[in-house]
């Protein structure tokens, strides 16, 4: 049924964009049946990507996922560059009625000639920026350097660093090698802590097990820390629970927390599940409130939420950093100038009711590999001590 669902509301989006730039095209008839079929394979053919194709695990299964998030992140670009195009054109058109001058024709044949253009920089459009945008996914995360101060850090934690990584999204696009390379630039930053703030994977622990595997050679002096991410809910979140502390070696906090002795200096560092973590998972609240229950007030408080709007119920809890990801930015334009639109918290750091709240921006991408406006990151940030912080 649900797949149903979304393979009729994929059909009602293909169509409308099929009607704004198939329709006015002037295509032969042949051209035009055509360019209709390819519309509805592809309405029925992007669910599949995402939905049916992760099922099976096999070899051409993953070449037919690469392809598909290809096509569907070029299908995005060219929806999103059709709607704007269509608000500008009724904005000509509101204008052209309250001012009297022609920012629109009025001769049908040049309404069409000036309609025609307009579809073909669309498209132009959507091959330049997809085709940065896929180029730029394939390039390594940069790291991304920060100091964050910290009214009264104690001199023992004066140059703490903390390597972050997050959305990783392992899965058919992104595999065991990519996962090394990015393995190899965090140990190469000698951090104290290294955190991994959710999205790990976009598949079962029996399919994924071998591409995760180099991130159990994590270094940091006081381990890796992992909190859940709303994809793993998709994936078995149990079995990825357990894989990430026995297999990978990772300390995973479930709506908990773990006190941590750095040079007689006390950290008290806690984890949240998902915000959408109960309608899955109900024994998953995610609530920083019960994460540091019970907790001693420490020197730092420091959280691990996989989406930044945890901010809200932490700034409650005495927390000073907040670490988290799952925006990715937007990841590709005009998405990463929208996402500020409906995202409070979209990438970088925040000052926030008398916390910090970093947010990630991700380190690989989720689905189409497309990134351009929003850069992939490994994110270092060091503690230093600060006169007063005031959100």
């Amino acid at each position: 049924m649900f797949f149903a669902v979304v393979v009729v509301l994929s059909t009602l989006l293909h169509a409308v964009l099929g009607w704004r730039l198939i329709e006015p095209a002037a295509l032969s008839p042949t051209l035009r049946a055509l360019a209709w079929a390819a519309m509805g394979l592809h309405a029925v053919a992007m669910p599949c990507t995402f939905l049916l194709l992760p099922q099976s695990g096999s070899r051409w299964a993953d070449t037919l996922q690469w392809v598909g998030y290809v096509l569907m992140g070029f299908w995005s670009l060219l929806f999103a560059f059709t709607f704007l195009r269509d608000l500008g054109w009724m904005l000509g058109l509101a204008l052209t009625k309250i001012s009297g001058q022609s920012f629109i024709p009025h001769d049908p044949e040049r309404r069409r000639a000036m309609l025609h253009t307009l579809n073909l920089g669309v498209f132009a459009l959507t091959l330049g920026v997809g085709g940065a945008a896929l180029a730029k996914s394939r390039q390594l995360a940069k790291v991304v350097a920060l100091k964050i101060p910290i009214a009264g850090l104690p001199p023992a934690l004066q140059g703490f660093r903390i390597a972050q990584i997050s959305d990783l999204h392992v899965g058919p696009t992104i595999r065991r090698e990519h996962m090394q390379a990015v393995v190899d630039v965090v140990n190469s930053l000698d951090a104290d802590l290294v955190a991994v703030t959710g999205d790990l994977i976009d598949g079962p622990v029996s399919r994924l097990a071998p591409h995760v595997a180099p991130l159990a050679d994590l270094k940091g002096r006081h381990g890796t820390w992992f909190c859940t991410g709303n994809h793993e809910y998709y994936s078995g979140v149990e079995e990825w629970v357990a894989h990430c502390g026995d297999a990978l070696g990772m300390t995973v906090l479930n709506d908990e927390h773990r006190v941590l002795e750095h040079d007689g200096a006390r950290i008290v560092i806690g984890g949240v599940t998902d915000i959408t973590a109960p309608a899955m998972h109900p024994a998953h609240v995610s609530s920083p409130t019960q994460a540091f229950a019970g907790a001693p007030v420490g020197d730092l408080r420091l959280l691990l939420a996989h989406q930044p709007e945890s901010a809200y119920e932490a700034s409650r809890n005495g927390v000073h950093l907040q670490l988290s990801g799952h925006t990715h930015g937007g990841q590709y334009l005009p998405f990463s100038w929208l996402i500020r639109l409906v995202k409070p918290f979209v990438k970088g750091l925040y000052s926030f009711r008398g916390l910090w709240v970093y947010v990630n921006p991700g380190t690989t991408y989720w689905g189409p590999p497309m990134r351009l406006g929003s850069q992939q990151e490994i994110t270092l940030l060091e503690l230093v001590a600060a006169e007063s912080h005031r959100g």
